[in-house]
């Protein structure tokens, strides 16, 4: 393949394989090197004048702020975001995969027809008072302890249900991200924890959800037990009922179109956009073939990539959804004196994002090619089969929390710079984007998607990845839950003020 990748022909730049020093010529570019160029980093094919549109993907990525010559390192110093190239004709890539079946996976049949790949306990809490109390009530119960065909007793605990109106815009969002939790078919059963005086009472934050206490969903508050010391009591007798019920659970093997998963980038470098997005996005297609679902988020790291989805859109009320979600977050934006393009991190950066508009065509990557049958806002319960758009900001625990409480149960999470996270209840499963990091830091990657590079399609290694949901939502352990990671990633979004 030569020392530099090309993606499109009609781009500006090429990708650096390796590093390539100053006054090097490697195959590809027809310029010597006017710099160092780190991998993953960008290298101008040809010049571009100053206020010129530069491409990657064959799509815009930026604008030059200087004048670029044939040979340069392309990044920071000389690109910069811009509005252009993002013009959309609403649905004119909306095409329907063709349908397949017969791909099924072990999975867990609640008794009202839901299907979950895990069978947890969950602790919830309805502020962050009764935190401590759920947190010892759960580590009562260690994994070693349990019987098999139990995965966990997880408390869930946050810092929000208090301080602020019980009808503020926080405590909406978190009884609906709490809903989404009570009813995910990875609990086998839920004991919620509160204190008993905050502002999310338990009774209302149910009955918003449309829930009910019963024989699987239990719950406590510390005033009404009597204190600290006589909550956990009587809060570790409760869930020792309930995990005796569990241990009774047996898998059973479903279709794969009881999947719903959750797509996920963080620490992502140059390559992300290049193997293990658009491998995950051929995954994707291949899981919505087999009738399964998949939610894209992280509403900022699209921006810059919509017209790609809009061109997608199911219809036209789905688009203006999209739309008016974008809309919602530069409002946001201007009012707490930030901008959009302020997303790429120093980390995403140094592996050689440049802009926003660059990060986000390689996110949406992710998300395949099959049509976009739904907006929905964060942590709303998912509708729609196929791919979903959910609203949430690009940090990954609260944007994850998110698509967990609409409904994925399982989380699949490319990264290139090498993140950690895990989830519960929903195993969630790494792909790494370059050999490095998969050889690297293999105890916490399950997939290397870095043999695109190398020659192999992107339909091979997304069967790959495909291969590794069907088994880890069949009860195989991910490399985050062997690590027993995903007790401290519960992260509800808190959009507005406490008072």
């Amino acid at each position: 393949m030569g020392r530099v990748l090309i993606l499109n022909p009609a781009d500006d730049v090429a990708i650096a394989l390796d590093d390539i020093a100053a006054g090097e010529t490697p195959e590809g570019l027809e310029a010597a090197a006017r710099a160092d160029v780190p991998t993953g980093h960008k290298v101008a094919r040809r010049g571009v004048a100053q206020g010129g549109l530069v491409r990657r993907y064959g799509q815009v990525i930026g604008r030059a702020s200087r004048a670029i010559a044939p040979g340069d390192h392309v990044h920071v110093h000389n690109l910069t975001v811009t509005e252009d190239g993002r013009e959309a004709e609403v649905g004119v890539d909306a095409t329907p995969p063709a349908p397949l079946s017969g791909a099924t996976f072990q999975g867990v049949v609640r008794p009202d027809g839901r299907v979950g790949t895990r069978n947890y306990i969950g602790v919830l809490t309805s502020v962050n008072c009764s935190a401590t109390v759920a947190r010892r009530i759960a580590d009562a119960f260690p994994d070693a302890s349990l019987p098999p065909g139990v995965d966990g007793v997880v408390a869930f605990t946050h810092q929000g249900g208090c301080g602020g109106s019980s009808l503020s815009s926080d405590v909406t969002l978190l009884q609906r991200t709490l809903a989404g939790y009570a009813r995910h078919p990875n609990f086998h059963s839920i004991l919620i924890v509160g204190l008993g005086c905050e502002a999310n009472q338990i009774p209302n934050w149910l009955a918003n959800g449309g829930l009910q206490a019963g024989s699987t969903l239990r719950t406590l508050t510390i005033q009404e037990a009597g204190g600290t010391a006589r909550a956990i009591e009587a809060g570790t007798a409760i869930v020792r009922e309930l995990v005796e019920a569990a241990a009774t659970v047996r898998r059973q093997t479903v279709s794969a179109s009881h999947l719903v998963v959750g797509l996920q980038c963080g620490g992502s470098d140059g390559w992300s956009g290049v193997t293990a997005n658009p491998a995950l996005g051929a995954a994707v297609d291949r899981l919505v073939a087999q009738g399964g679902s998949a939610m894209l988020s992280e509403t900022p790291e699209i921006w810059g990539a919509e017209h790609l989805l809009l061109r997608r859109a199911a219809s036209k009320d789905v688009a203006d959804k999209l739309r008016a979600r974008l809309a919602w977050w530069r409002d946001y934006a201007d009012r707490h004196q930030m901008e959009l393009n302020n997303n790429p991190s120093p980390g995403n950066l140094k592996g050689g994002l440049t802009t926003i508009l660059e990060k986000s065509l390689g996110a949406v990557a992710k998300s395949g090619s099959t049509p976009l049958n739904d907006v929905i806002g964060y942590a709303e319960p998912l509708r729609a089969a196929g791919l979903s758009f959910m609203d949430s900001p690009g940090y990954d625990p609260c944007s994850a929390t998110g698509q967990i409480a609409s409904g994925a149960n399982l989380i699949v999470f490319t990264t290139g710079r090498g993140s950690v996270f895990g989830a519960k209840p929903a195993p969630s499963i790494k792909v790494a984007s370059n050999a490095r990091l998969a050889n690297w830091m293999d105890e916490d990657m399950d997939v290397d998607a870095s043999p695109v590079l190398s020659g192999t399609s992107l339909e091979a290694v997304g069967q790959n990845i495909f291969d590794r949901m069907l088994a880890v939502a069949s009860g195989e352990p991910s490399k985050s839950e062997a690590l027993g990671i995903g007790d401290n990633e519960f992260v509800p979004w808190q959009v507005g003020a406490y008072l």
